[in-house]
């Protein structure tokens, strides 16, 4: 008897017609698929380094792998390379993900006065990365902005006008925190929690981000 009421049931949408008939079945909306990743496009930085564009090689320490640099980083054309660097950030394979990560940090390093002016070419490759919904390439992006806020005078205050390209991901995931009950969370030690790399981001912006920062005193994240 069950069976056959199974065989007889209709399912359909909520709010129709049909969902009024004897038998019928309202079945929930599907999923809206917010963590869902998406798939990055070839990047940039992939081409260019398979060209043999970037004047960096592989070195191998005490430490572990580094960029070896054929030129001073200093003297490097900052509006160039920078957001190909940045561009790179969406890659989640070796060698191009250590090159695109650790070359984007040695760039903030000893950029200075060079990097305020590049600000509006990194939004885009910043938003491209937090779009792959990717965890690995989200907390990568997430310790790239926090040392692209302190890298140089007025480059927090330089993001402030692009919170609404950059927060709304950050707004997806800041409750994102892996409870691993009586269990060591080794993410946390590795700073790969995604909850708590989007607070400490959110922070950084409210210290450096100057008095525009906080809209109605509830904090940046919170801006429509």
């Amino acid at each position: 008897m069950c069976t056959n009421m199974r065989a007889l049931e209709l399912k359909t949408e909520g709010f129709t017609v049909k969902s009024t008939m004897k038998n019928s079945v309202v079945v929930g909306p599907p999923a809206a698929g917010a963590f869902r990743e998406r798939p990055a496009k070839p990047t940039a930085f992939r081409k260019f380094y398979e060209r043999g564009d970037f004047p960096i090689a592989l070195e191998h320490d005490t430490k572990g792998n580094r960029i070896a640099w054929k030129v001073e980083i200093e003297k490097l054309d900052y509006h160039h390379y920078l957001p190909l660097f940045f561009d790179g950030l969406c890659e989640t394979v070796h060698p191009y993900e250590f090159f695109a990560r650790q070359g984007v940090h040695d760039m903030l390093e000893h950029g200075g006065t060079k990097i305020l002016p590049v600000i509006p070419q990194l939004i885009i490759p910043i938003k491209n990365a937090l779009n792959t919904r990717n965890r690995q390439v989200i907390c990568t992006t997430l310790k790239v902005l926090q040392h692209l806020v302190v890298s140089g005078e007025m480059v927090g205050e330089a993001l402030v006008p692009y919170y609404r390209q950059i927060l709304p991901i950050l707004n997806i995931f800041k409750n994102m925190n892996i409870n691993s009950g009586d269990g060591i969370d080794y993410s946390q030690q590795k700073r790969e929690n995604i909850g708590d790399l989007i607070q400490e981001t959110l922070e950084v912006f409210e210290r450096y981000g100057g008095p525009w920062i906080v809209v109605g005193g509830t904090g940046p994240w919170n801006i429509a």
